[in-house]
């Protein structure tokens, strides 16, 4: 995880004598999730759903196409089959999104959540996700640790929605968290997008802190387990 997570920063990192980039790691993993979902995306879709000007999704381009992450085609940007490698990586650790309404727990217009698992090492008490995410120009960001069917404030056994059964509700069937599974909530006043982007950015620092801890360990990946055994 952690060379996926250098290849996401070394996209985003400019090349000298290139000016000061305006995205980061989040708007790469972003594209990515557009790709997969759409299959092929035009420079327009990524103006819109990236919130970019045309110059940096160029850019952004570019930089995609010479790490061999993508093609383009007459139908427009699509997945290599590198970049599908990183996406379904990826995937295996941020297992779910979802928007939520505002709450006692994420003040501002718009919250965006992602689910992160296999990570719980990289959570101290959510410091370091709401920085991340305020990194971002975001409001902030709520770090949140699902344990026994409870939404946790981390390194406590507080239930932070006890009084918020409405978002309880939503988390649990948009996310489908198990124990352990981290749920990050970025936050702001201005954008849906810039919520999501935040939370995106929060959730990849974790993921980038949790690969230098001593006790990491890489799961399984599924698909290849399954194959294995097919193959006995």
């Amino acid at each position: 995880m952690h060379l996926v997570i250098n290849t996401l920063n070394s996209i985003s990192s400019r090349y000298a004598p290139s000016r000061v980039l305006s995205f980061n790691s989040s708007h790469v993993f972003k594209t990515l999730q557009l790709i997969n979902r759409e299959g092929y995306v035009s420079r327009l879709l990524l103006i819109k759903e990236l919130q970019l000007g045309e110059g940096s999704i160029k850019t952004l381009i570019k930089h995609l196409k010479m790490k061999k992450l993508i093609i383009t085609t007459n139908k427009g940007t699509a997945m290599s089959e590198s970049g599908q490698k990183i996406f379904e990586e990826m995937s295996r650790f941020i297992c779910a999104e979802t928007q939520i309404p505002r709450s006692s727990i994420s003040v501002s217009v718009f919250n965006y959540a992602i689910l992160l698992r296999f990570v719980k090492y990289a959570i101290k008490q959510g410091v370091e996700q709401r920085d991340a995410a305020i990194k971002m120009g975001a409001k902030g960001a709520t770090t949140l640790v699902y344990r026994d069917g409870k939404f946790l404030i981390p390194g406590t056994k507080y239930n932070a929605l006890k009084d918020e059964r409405t978002i309880e509700r939503i988390l649990k069937d948009k996310l489908s968290p198990i124990n352990d599974d981290i749920i990050i909530i970025g936050s702001d006043d201005s954008s849906i997008v810039l919520s999501e982007l935040a939370s995106k950015s929060a959730a990849l620092y974790t993921l980038e802190s949790h690969g230098h801890h001593k006790d990491f360990k890489l799961v399984p990946n599924t698909r290849t387990v399954m194959a294995k055994k097919n193959s006995e």
